[in-house]
């Protein structure tokens, strides 16, 4: 058998298009138990993902926590899942079609943009392949996650990598690596939270809660920690405010090792145990509304607050569909491509007459 998949029926009268993938986590097909077990299979598999001894690790996952977590996990589920499907898959399926409508405003109405979930459908592989099959010579994959982690960002490269390696005829590649400082992002952050303040007010206190990862990453050189305080201090800068009142936080811890810190909703039982009445939490780190911010932040961290003694907790979306951040993503794509939008697909009726001349100098010779 062949390593190879089998490559698309080549034609010389198709034009090669470029194309633009983005990649976010992933999601369940649906919030049950059913579901959830091989999905969470696929994810916490993922060497990169957890980096304890691959032995010791598969007795853990296939042992306790496949027997156990998914029947948890689709309650949670569950609780914040919409008659259109998972909030992810929703939101990342609006942002790849207006990107596509907002590239095709500015010119490039012949860009292919498509979408993948890292675990899970729509797989990385399946949209390669699909992109491929359009005719895609030229594809930029941009992991949609703002701050780099080898445990995020690396993973999606990784699995490009995989798949590519059963294609005889690969296309050119690029790779957004992060976006924690880029302009139009950090700008469409700062205008949501203006817009929440113009209507409820200003808190005490703005959490900025990004996505946990084991301390024990930062140690072994990984950035993440550092992109996701810069991107803290550039929305405080933007906002105008002084720092101590924006706190950068840490959520989803999982297991019994130190995770990068402050946590969450400690912090947040601190803060309310302190006198702070008021606080108003965002998540940056993640570009689409999911389970860690539906339901981790706006419903299990407030009612810490509250029980703590807080009064007032308000979770601020993510940037999902908002214009000014499809702009932004637009920019940064924009950049990224590069001379590949100076690269136009030929007509094939001028290809076909380009063959012709050839054939017909040919057989003069």
């Amino acid at each position: 058998m062949s390593r190879y998949r089998t490559e698309p029926v080549f034609r010389h009268d198709s034009a090669a298009r470029t194309g633009v993938l983005l990649v976010n986590l992933g999601t369940p097909a649906a919030p049950t138990a059913a579901a959830l077990r091989p999905y969470l299979k696929q994810f916490l598999s993922d060497p990169r993902v957890v980096e304890i001894p691959r032995a010791v690790w598969w007795l853990i996952l296939n042992g306790i926590i496949l027997n156990t977590r998914p029947k948890a996990s689709a309650k949670k589920y569950a609780s914040i899942w919409t008659d259109e499907g998972s909030p992810l898959m929703v939101h990342t399926m609006r942002q790849s079609k207006l990107l596509a409508g907002y590239l095709a405003k500015a010119g490039h109405d012949d860009l292919d943009v498509d979408f993948a979930m890292r675990y899970g459908a729509p797989s990385i592989e399946d949209t390669l392949d699909a992109m491929r099959a359009r005719g895609c010579t030229r594809i930029l994959v941009v992991p949609m996650y703002p701050q780099y982690s080898a445990s995020t960002t690396a993973t999606v490269s990784d699995e490009v990598g995989r798949c590519l390696a059963r294609w005889r005829n690969q296309p050119e590649m690029r790779f957004v690596r992060d976006f924690n400082d880029h302009p139009g992002y950090i700008a469409a952050l700062v205008r949501s939270v203006r817009e929440h303040w113009q209507v409820h007010g200003e808190p005490e206190r703005l959490l900025l809660s990004f996505h946990g990862v084991p301390r024990r990453s930062l140690e072994l050189g990984d950035p993440y920690h550092c992109e996701c305080h810069k991107t803290g201090r550039l929305v405080a800068e933007g906002l105008g405010v002084a720092r101590e009142r924006v706190l950068v936080t840490f959520q989803s811890r999982f297991g019994k090792a130190e995770w990068l810190k402050p946590y969450t909703q400690p912090t947040l039982e601190h803060l309310a145990a302190q006198g702070v009445r008021r606080v108003d939490v965002m998540c940056p780190g993640f570009v689409a509304d999911c389970l860690e911010t539906l339901e981790e932040i706006a419903l299990e961290c407030k009612e810490a607050f509250l029980e703590k003694g807080g009064q007032s907790f308000h979770y601020i979306p993510c940037l999902n569909e908002r214009h000014d951040w499809i702009e932004g993503l637009t920019s940064l794509i924009h950049s990224h491509l590069g001379n590949w939008l100076e690269i136009t697909p030929p007509d094939a009726s001028a290809r076909l007459a380009t063959l012709e001349r050839a054939r017909t100098l040919g057989a003069g010779q």
